[in-house]
């Protein structure tokens, strides 16, 4: 398999995760060549995210490393193997790349929790609120560039319909529901679009009101996406120049308490729907 010059997300964590594994077991780069057949700089560009790794390979890497987590094997073995063509790689030349990388994490995660402060996730935006935040970027975008992110921004959105829908569980600060971005109409329009997606039973909403006072964290959007084993989790955060994504034991573990800290916090389901309610009618 040739090398890649640009991997995506996915593809750079089955690296990280192979080098953590071997570095774990104290195996040189050079032992894990020979073991694998393969020339020292490929096991660079393998960890890399440059270039792939069969998964037979990555097998005989994992019980050479003593690795004896079989989940954790399993999933990387997965991650591992050729997948054909997400519908996100259309847009490949046409948006920035973290956009891309989102949209894949989301398809191969099994379950999602964000919280949102200002913003409405992604996920749940009405298309004319969609197209108010991509109206609203500095510079200026052109109209066929906002008519391009509005098409990625509803098509992520198909992860929570369908026979098997995503588990999704968000936290809404209450100043995101107070926000106008289009106007009233169209944050009223949002507000509805909200209370009906709420009532799918794999979606549980949860606002944290402004009588909650002082919160945990930097007031930034938190996404994080569950793999098949907590170790392949993943957390993306929204920065000016795009999204970041953290993956550090550390890390995962900072942000699973902050998330459980918002949900303790938050109404209940049924609360937070008649508050969304009560603030839609008053648009």
């Amino acid at each position: 398999m040739g090398a890649r010059t640009s991997p995506t997300e996915r593809q750079k964590r089955l690296g990280a995760e192979v080098r953590r594994m071997r570095t774990a077991a104290g195996m040189t780069g050079e032992f894990a060549a020979g073991l694998l057949g393969v020339d020292r700089g490929k096991i660079s560009n393998i960890e890399a995210g440059t270039r792939a790794i069969t998964p037979d390979r990555l097998r005989t890497l994992a019980c050479n490393c003593d690795c004896d987590d079989e989940a954790y094997v399993d999933a990387l073995v997965e991650m591992a193997r050729p997948s054909g063509r997400g519908w996100w790689e259309k847009y490949r030349g046409s948006l920035p790349a973290g956009m891309l990388d989102i949209a894949e994490l989301e398809h191969h995660a099994v379950r999602l929790r964000s919280v949102h402060l200002i913003h409405m996730p992604g996920l749940l935006q009405s298309a004319d609120h969609a197209r108010a935040v991509f109206k609203a970027a500095l510079p200026p975008l052109p109209e066929h560039e906002v008519a391009l992110r509005l098409a990625h921004r509803l098509e992520r959105q198909r992860v929570l319909e369908g026979d098997s829908p995503t588990e999704y569980v968000g936290v809404l600060h209450e100043a995101a529901l107070r926000m106008q971005f289009g106007g009233r109409k169209v944050a009223r329009g949002q507000l509805e679009h909200l209370l009906d997606v709420s009532e799918l039973p794999h979606v549980s909403l949860r606002v944290l009101p402004f009588a909650a006072g002082a919160f945990p964290g930097a007031g930034q959007t938190v996404v994080y996406m569950e793999g098949p084993v907590p170790r392949l989790d993943t957390v993306q955060i929204d920065s000016s120049h795009g999204p970041e994504f953290l993956h550090h034991e550390a890390q995962l573990s900072k942000y699973r308490t902050q998330l459980d800290w918002m949900e303790r916090h938050a109404l209940s389901p049924t609360e937070s729907y008649a508050l969304i309610q009560d603030i839609a009618n008053q648009l």
